[in-house]
């Protein structure tokens, strides 16, 4: 080319969540059956829509109306009514003119980090999310910055770490937290929420909390949305009805704007997001319009109930399962649909492997995690896709200096879903003893 076109944060935009895909579609046309884990799509897995949600939708596809646009912030109809839920409980109250619709999460979370200044900067968790670090990165040019999440506390924030990142890096501008979290599965109390907003007001910093997990919340904890807590600190709630109703097809999320009264600065940034938007003209409108309808559904309070449930029953399964496994460190899923599972530091190495009886599975597999840079979990990670047929994720893809993997707690039936983890845990024992005597 005349010129260099590519993005300065071009190499930051990377999602093993879906790449890993291509490998398990090469090892399918090999002749490997495959059980996917990697991605956090309930449909996908089979959860079943009831059908008064279903009838809600079609009612709606017979309305003219459900075809044209919506407003660019989104239908009024429906911001008002989410208004409403939020300021039934928060202290920090908004309107209807503070809520953002946006394709998805994913569009709304490339906005929000893409319309910063370059030089200002988001400190995320990590591990985290990949559409997060991705797009900080990729805003700024460089590496994510990152708070260290504790493996050995519940997946609960590194409290000095997070302070003194923000204390010693001028150009930090916002805190994410993902609470309920993605992909640890960990739900942080109001105690840690409140240290993380102090440290914002401290340091004249605003917030960023995704909490489309928030009403997935099982094994007895709780926590806050941000809105009961930030008091008059600039903060942005994303939400969205991909996980909860579940609906990721519906490509519609939205951000609640806390406080953009009180700071010019914050609420000149807002105005930047909405007028990106403005250019799109808007975000989809059937699902917006099916928002109220399915919300305040007398049946959605237990359906949400089964559900948790459900992934209350099968979080404590896998970890029971896992936590006997040697030269691991296992936490309990408590939100979301995810669980994080860490090697002690020392088990993995380049040497390590599973059996593979497919002479050409094995050669593409060793293809892909023979180079001297392959991370030694992405390495288990494929190990365990060609010997086993189960896809999972490697958590150094979720930008951590940790080594294991993510996997979803969707599988439907019960006994199938017992016999992936007593799989995984069989083969994790068998991997690590594989490298003791090469």
């Amino acid at each position: 080319m005349r010129n260099n076109i590519v993005h300065i944060g071009a190499g930051e935009l990377t999602y093993e969540i879906r790449a890993i895909v291509k490998i398990a579609e090469e090892l399918n046309r090999l002749g490997l059956k495959t059980n996917m884990e990697n991605i956090g799509d309930p449909i996908a897995k089979g959860e079943k829509i009831p059908l008064w949600m279903k009838e809600i939708v079609s009612g709606l596809t017979m309305q003219d109306c459900s075809y044209g646009y919506s407003a660019t912030k989104g239908l009024l109809e429906t911001r008002q009514f989410l208004a409403e839920l939020t300021n039934q409980r928060a202290k920090t109250q908004i309107t209807a003119e503070d809520i953002i619709f946006f394709n998805g999460l994913g569009d709304a979370i490339q906005k929000v980090y893409g319309l910063l200044k370059r030089e200002a900067r988001v400190i995320g968790p990590s591990p985290t999310y990949s559409t997060h670090s991705s797009a900080e990165g990729a805003h700024a040019g460089q590496k994510p910055i990152t708070y260290h999440l504790d493996p050995d506390n519940h997946w609960y924030p590194d409290m000095d770490d997070l302070r003194q990142s923000v204390k010693y890096n001028p150009a930090i501008s916002a805190v994410l937290i993902i609470n309920p979290d993605n992909p640890t599965g960990a739900v942080y109390p109001e105690r840690i929420l409140r240290e993380i907003i102090a440290i914002c007001k401290e340091y004249d910093l605003f917030l960023i909390c995704d909490e489309i997990y928030h009403n997935l919340c099982y094994n007895g904890t709780t926590t806050k949305p941000i809105s009961d807590l930030i008091g008059d600190l600039p903060a942005i709630a994303m939400k969205g009805i991909s996980k909860e109703v579940p609906w990721p097809g519906s490509r519609c999320g939205w951000i609640e704007v806390y406080n953009s009264d009180k700071d010019e600065m914050f609420k000149c940034y807002i105005d930047s997001i909405l007028n990106s938007k403005m250019v799109e003209v808007c975000s989809t409108t059937l699902p917006q319009k099916a928002i109220p309808h399915i919300l305040s559904h007398p049946e959605y309070p237990k359906y949400l109930e089964q559900r948790r449930n459900r992934y209350e029953r099968y979080s404590n399964i896998a970890y029971n399962l896992l936590t006997e496994v040697s030269g691991l460190k296992v936490n309990r899923t408590n939100g979301a649909f995810y669980m994080s599972v860490v090697f002690e530091r020392g088990k993995l190495n380049n040497k390590q492997s599973l059996p593979i009886e497919n002479p050409k599975i094995r050669e593409l597999v060793e293809k892909h995690v023979g180079l001297p840079d392959t991370e030694t979990d992405k390495r288990f990670v494929y190990y365990l896709l060609a010997s086993t047929g189960i896809c999972v994720v490697p958590i150094s893809s979720f930008c951590t200096d940790e080594r294991g993997f993510r996997i979803t707690l969707l599988e439907q039936d019960e006994k199938e879903f017992s016999q992936i983890f007593i799989t995984i845990a069989n083969a994790i024992t068998t991997y690590l003893k594989s490298g003791l005597d090469k």
